[in-house]
């Protein structure tokens, strides 16, 4: 059984920085990307429709994470897969950093100081553990904007993963702490 793949990949008119797609994100985060429209009242942004207007790449990471985390090989389609193997494996450093009994302040407060890291490793730098698959930035403008954008990114996946794992109250679902220990492809950030 193949992995899932993601549905932005017909999307051409989107800007690229090395070789990853930098997609409109339905976000209040300030950064690059261009926002898409707010979801409506009535709608649950956990179980949003992918046919939706403000579907978006995060919620296409969380939806596709506990699926995707099984696989050790991922076939590279396009820009777009490079966001959400991005995103997959920052869903999995913010999981090892909720414990079982933490409650959701400190769970906040943990996965926030992760996102807003500046120190993060981007595409072409010697850290960056999937560089056979992305092309660095063409030049130090560049490396900004993409470092930009991808902290937008982890803010907003550290927000909504927020949401899910502390659903059902103060104590995170085991459910979602059940995968801390895979590593998708078997790398991590």
């Amino acid at each position: 059984m193949p992995a899932y793949h993601s549905i932005f990949l017909q999307d051409q008119d989107v800007r690229l920085i090395g070789n990853i797609a930098l997609l409109p994100l339905r976000t209040r985060t300030r950064g690059p990307a261009m926002s898409l429209p707010t979801l409506p009242a009535s709608t649950n942004p956990i179980d949003i429709d992918p046919d939706s207007e403000s579907y978006d790449p995060l919620d296409e990471v969380l939806s596709l994470f506990r699926a995707n985390t099984f696989f050790r090989n991922f076939e590279i389609k396009g820009p777009a897969d490079r966001l959400l193997i991005y995103g997959i494996l920052f869903v999995s450093e913010c999981l090892g950093r909720i414990k079982p009994g933490m409650g959701a302040k400190e769970a906040e407060k943990a996965l926030m100081n992760a996102a807003l890291d500046n120190q993060f490793a981007i595409p072409g730098d010697a850290a960056f553990p999937l560089n056979q698959a992305y092309e660095a930035p063409r030049d130090r403008q560049d490396a900004e904007v993409l470092r930009q954008y991808l902290s937008q990114v982890r803010q907003e996946l550290a927000i909504r993963l927020l949401q899910r794992v502390y659903m059902g109250g103060n104590t995170p679902s085991k459910w979602w702490l059940s995968f801390t220990k895979r590593k998708f492809m078997g790398k991590s950030l």
